[in-house]
């Protein structure tokens, strides 16, 4: 039997007298709530962007609202960026609207002579605050269709798509001209469909002088359709886009051109198309800034460097191209067993062209390091970076010094492994210098010239410390802001425990966090609610540096049960062998390492009750969520599973086929894929189990949720379900009314309580 919402279900303890929550026991959770927590933390530094002439702009908070503030990095003094009180009343008049001066919500500032140029919820303007004060819309260069683009170096062009072609527009005449001319439907010029991710920005890299375009023509023409349809009164929307598949015949292929934007004339790279594929992410450009990661321009603008990926993720090609002729060689290769990825923060391979080098990220020793190539020879130099511990993000690379900054775990024995620091080393290769010794997470912002960076140094214990350090010693020059947490500890506030566990191997370090209630008794006994993301890409804990609240973790602690969240083996950041532990396995998602860590915290800890052990997670988490309570029916006994690609095969094919491997089908019909499908499993539910999806979703299409209900149904099992109408893969509108949902169904179904009866969280800033 399906129930629509939340089915009045026998509970798993019977007792007598049921405990009532009340809807203030929900307000004193909501209150751990980010949108809560976290204005309560004081002086903490949470913007910092970088200006010309050694200066940068930040945001500090206090009980008084946001203070935007500019130091100078020469002399370690800071002062106002403006006068609140003015700015407030000058971009209320252009806005039309009353503004808090403490609470503006600007997202970016440039300082220019007096001028402000800024950003609010999206919206660009320009300020003189010299006497009355005056602010007026600045809107940002797009096509004359209202087509977005990417403004050249020197910012008079504007490079856009129109019609599947390449067009500019001059930024101060608006005289628009067609660049490419062969661009079809489906096959068109830097076009941004990428199966999950699809929009109108264009995805391609201006040349240093502005005088050449590279990018793609993407033939999608024969790449099956993914179709979604929207619920209202009336007919109903189609959408309907490309969106390939594990094991389909044809997918996205792209060849690379240069366009020379004077002549208007297209060089194609003398390549046969190439997969559409990043050596990173899912998508060419992974922080969807237009920028295609695995292009970079020499800086006489003559050549270019580029990195394919073979469609099984495990083949790279770094490939040199002449920007006039087209002409393209293969400098070197690497193959690997299971996947290649060229970083973990960033795509962080390098081109040296005025060295005529390569700087290349490689995990050949088990571990992720740099190593040096020469472009000559093809051949490997030395390695810049050995030893254990994974380079995360190469953050500046100064040429004329030959040095390079990273950001780097695991390489200072003694430390939380998951704790970023900055080091600086020679690539001439030698020992690196550690210039943030501290023993906490560090988040570095670097000057642009590599001479400053801007240190957070936290951990879930301790609020952040924000720090000016020089660059070449990590001398510290000043203290920006110094975090202060007695507004957030004043309502109950503690952090959670961090935790040290073994994995499956029972050898195995696991790091996770621990949640308890604020009014924690030890005689109790509490249930114990899993949440899990298990990777490969993360891992269930969204961080280890300073969070007033993590998600909603401290919330469901407070209605009565202990929540941990622990990074099991298959996620980043340990090792290769760590993280490809279940490469081609996928239906592992780390469930062998959840279940030996609650066993072990249990016996640790008699006030954690064995017999009711709850789980949930959103997408790869709503995937394992639904794996646990089939794989371990005796162990999990009630699963929230949101959104989860519950089997690969219906999930976009670089994502499959990156992890579980190029799909094999055997001659009775089965596949290498049946290992990771939750529907195969469905006759072994026992448990309580809830799937949401949105009806919308256009990264985990409904379908994949959709063949798991089919299966229950067919196997005669009892679930919930709750299909949200007109939502992507985010919950958007319904997010308040899902978590509280989420909440009633472990308070009734692992609690054994009651909830309080159509109690709603306050919308989210960001629902």
């Amino acid at each position: 039997m399906v129930a629509a919402c939340i089915a009045a279900l026998p509970i798993l303890r019977a007792t007598a007298h049921p405990r009532h929550l009340s809807a203030a026991d929900y307000s004193r959770a909501e209150q751990f709530m980010p949108y809560d927590t976290a204005p309560l933390v004081d002086d903490e530094v949470q913007i910092v962007h970088w200006l010309p002439g050694d200066r940068f702009w930040y945001i500090e908070h206090d009980a008084r609202g946001d203070h935007y503030r500019i130091m100078d990095a020469r002399t370690g003094q800071s002062a106002a960026a403006f006068n609140r009180a003015k700015l407030a009343a000058a971009l209320g008049n252009a806005i039309n609207a009353v503004l808090d001066p403490a609470r503006l919500g600007i997202t970016a500032i440039q300082v220019s002579h007096g001028h402000l140029a800024l950003t609010r919820d999206g919206k660009h303007f320009t300020c003189e605050l010299s006497g009355a004060g005056h602010c007026a819309p600045a809107p940002q260069p797009r096509g004359s269709g209202g087509e977005p683009g990417i403004v050249s170096p020197n910012g008079k062009l504007l490079a856009f798509v129109r019609g599947w072609n390449l067009w500019v527009r001059d930024v101060a005449s608006g005289r628009e001209q067609q660049l490419t001319f062969d661009g079809v439907r489906n096959f068109g010029y830097a076009t941004h469909n990428a199966g999950w991710i699809h929009g109108a920005r264009p995805v391609l890299d201006w040349s240093p002088n502005s005088r050449e375009i590279a990018t793609y023509q993407q033939d999608q023409r024969k790449v099956g359709d993914m179709y979604l349809v929207s619920a209202a009164v009336g007919h109903p929307r189609l959408e309907k886009w490309k969106y390939p598949l594990p094991g389909d015949r044809h997918v996205f292929l792209i060849e690379p051109v240069v366009v020379h934007v004077a002549s208007r004339t297209v060089v194609r790279l003398r390549l046969p198309p190439q997969q559409r594929l990043s050596s990173l992410c899912d998508e060419l450009s992974c922080r969807n800034s237009g920028h295609w990661d695995d292009l970079q321009w020499a800086g006489n603008s003559r050549t270019l460097a580029l990195v394919s990926t073979s469609r099984d993720r495990r083949h790279e090609w770094f490939r040199l191209a002449d920007a006039r002729t087209g002409a393209v060689r293969t400098v070197f290769e690497e193959s690997v067993a299971t996947y290649y990825h060229s970083g973990i923060g960033a795509v962080d391979w390098r081109y040296l062209a005025r060295s005529d080098q390569a700087l290349w990220y490689s995990e050949r020793n088990n571990w992720g390091n740099l190593y040096l190539y020469s472009l000559a020879s093809g051949r490997l130099e030395h390695p810049v970076t050995t030893g254990h511990g994974d380079v995360t993000q190469v953050l500046h690379l100064d040429r004329a010094s030959g040095e390079v900054w990273f950001r780097a775990v695991g390489r200072t024995p003694g430390i939380n492994p998951y704790y970023e620091q900055l080091w600086k080393v020679s690539l001439r290769g030698g020992t690196p210098t550690l210039l943030t010794p501290q023993d906490c997470d560090h988040v570095v912002t670097m000057s642009p010239d590599g001479r400053y960076f801007v240190d957070s140094c936290s951990t879930p214990r301790h609020a952040p410390v924000t720090t000016l350090c020089d660059a070449a010693t990590g001398r510290i020059i000043a203290t920006v802001a110094r975090a202060h947490l007695r507004r957030l500890r004043a309502i109950g506030w503690r952090p959670p425990q961090q935790i040290v566990v073994k994995a499956r191997d029972g050898r195995t370090d696991l790091y996770g966090l621990l949640f308890k209630p604020t009014d924690f008794d030890p005689h109790e006994k509490y249930p114990i609610i899993d949440y899990i993301y298990p990777g490969p890409q993360v891992g269930s804990v969204s961080t280890f540096r300073f969070e007033a609240s993590h998600f909603d973790d401290q919330s469901l602690a407070e209605l009565g049960f202990i929540v941990v969240a622990i990074d099991g083996m298959g996620t980043p950041y340990r090792s290769a062998r760590f993280h490809h532990l279940w490469y081609g396995d996928m239906g592992d998602n780390t469930l062998p390492d959840q279940v030996a860590a609650i066993r072990e915290l249990a016996r640790r800890y008699p006030w954690i009750d064995l017999d009711r052990v709850g789980i949930w997670g959103h997408s790869g988490g709503g995937d394992a969520t639904a794996d646990a309570l089939l794989r371990y029916p005796d162990f999990f006994k009630v699963g929230w599973a949101e959104s989860g690609n519950q089997d690969n095969r219906d999930y976009e094919n670089d994502w499959g086929e990156k992890y579980q491997g190029l799909l094999v089908r055997a001659a009775d019909g089965r596949t290498n894929y049946d290992n990771q499908a939750n529907e195969l499993l469905a006759a072994q539910l026992r448990g309580h189990l809830m799937l949401t999806y949105g009806t919308l979703d256009d990264n985990v299409p409904p379908e994949n949720t959709e063949i798991l209900i089919q299966a229950l149904i067919k196997a005669d099992r009892d679930f919930d379900m709750i299909a949200i109408p007109n939502v992507r893969h985010g919950y958007g509108y319904a997010t308040p009314y899902i978590t509280v949902r989420r909440w009633d169904y472990f308070v009734r179904h692992l609690g054994g309580s009651i909830p309080p009866a159509h109690f709603a969280l306050r919308p989210w800033p960001w629902g």
